[in-house]
């Protein structure tokens, strides 16, 4: 049985650049960003309702980004090996032999979108800090979103109100869970 790491891959497999290869990598890139943005955010969010110091939001912001990157990126990549394991045990052909690309695609996304939150906290804390780390995220949110559009049949702005509807659902929970354990421990 032939290791599926060392399968080749079909020459139109993967597009070499431009708007086919965001669509080959649209999934990875989707499924990092949008919960880099919301699971870092939800950390400002509840560690705000706690009404904890901002300095906790950097320490809990950057540990989550970091480690929760690196999970979504490995998990991202054994998923695929996976996939393709089941798949070779069927005889089927490779469907995706770079799986450790869509891992580091989904941490990237993870990764970058994900310090938008934390940014404004570099330079201000308090309301302000939280105001803008909210400002921020609902753009980039809204933006993660709307460029999906770019290569689906989506309209911008269908695909970026799903995603910041989604992303401000997640916020309101944090900050509501922060508020009522702030309250209680």
């Amino acid at each position: 049985m032939p290791r599926i790491g060392l399968l080749r891959r079909h020459p139109d497999h993967e597009p070499p650049f431009g708007p086919a290869l965001v669509r080959h990598y649209l999934r990875d890139l989707i499924y990092g960003a949008h919960d880099g943005i919301i699971t870092t955010f939800a950390v400002v969010a509840g560690v705000t309702g706690a009404a904890l110091e901002a300095r906790t939001i950097l320490i809990l912001g950057f540990a989550n980004l970091l480690a929760d990157g690196i999970s979504m990126g490995a998990s991202n990549y054994l998923s695929i090996r996976s996939d393709e394991a089941a798949r070779a045990m069927d005889g089927a052909e490779v469907a995706e032999p770079f799986p450790l690309r869509h891992g580091a695609a989904t941490f990237g996304a993870f990764v970058l979108a994900g310090s938008l939150p934390l940014v404004p906290y570099l330079f201000t804390t308090g309301p302000v800090g939280f105001w803008a780390a909210s400002a921020a995220t609902a753009f980039a949110l809204f933006m993660i979103g709307a460029l999906r559009s770019l290569v689906t049949r989506l309209r911008w702005w269908r695909a970026g109100l799903e995603v910041l509807a989604i992303g401000a659902a997640a916020a309101v929970v944090a900050y509501l869970v922060g508020y009522l354990l702030g309250g209680i421990v």
